[in-house]
């Protein structure tokens, strides 16, 4: 089997064969692949998985720093007590308001630790809040304006830019 893959079709050749794959012969991928021993406890969909993504991650590139720097981040707090914890959006500190007008009426909806706030209930994500104000699949990130809808043949129909629409809890009254 190709050790290094340079591009995306040999990537894609490689990645069809693997399900034909022997466990030891997966276990030799990941040495050649990590520079390392597997550990005997994974399973052999655990070593498929974990081979394929990294002959991918060499052919097509690997994770964003920001991602990168998160996994370390909670790997660090996970290693040190045993637990960890991620906010629902990173990006959004606890307190954070966010306001939408909608269809004539304004919503407000507060960042937490753990998800969002609106109308007195707990929301694990954005998008569920959206889904519960519009009564349809909406992105919540761009519900609100966080994020801008890409593809050019849609309109997401939503407010102006997201710094107009966040503000923190700490700002001075």
């Amino acid at each position: 089997m190709i050790r290094k893959i340079q591009d995306a079709p040999a990537c894609r050749k490689a990645l069809s064969r693997l399900p034909e794959l022997d466990l030891g012969e997966l276990r030799r991928q990941w040495r050649a692949l990590y520079k390392a021993e597997a550990s005997p406890h994974l399973s052999r969909e655990l070593l498929l998985q974990a081979v394929a993504y990294r002959m991918q991650e060499l052919a097509l590139g690997g994770l964003r720093p920001e991602p990168q720097r998160q996994l370390r981040q909670f790997a660090q707090q996970l290693k040190a007590s045993g637990q960890a914890r991620m906010r629902a959006r990173p990006d959004l500190a606890p307190g954070t308001r966010l306001v939408r007008e909608w269809q004539g009426r304004t919503y407000e909806v507060v960042a937490l630790e753990d998800g969002f706030s609106w109308r007195a209930t707990h929301y694990r994500s954005l998008s569920a809040v959206a889904r519960k104000i519009t009564g349809t699949a909406w992105s919540g990130p761009l519900f609100f304006g966080l994020k801008q809808n890409r593809s050019p043949g849609r309109s997401s129909q939503g407010p102006g830019p997201a710094s107009e629409l966040a503000e923190s809890s700490n700002a001075a009254d």
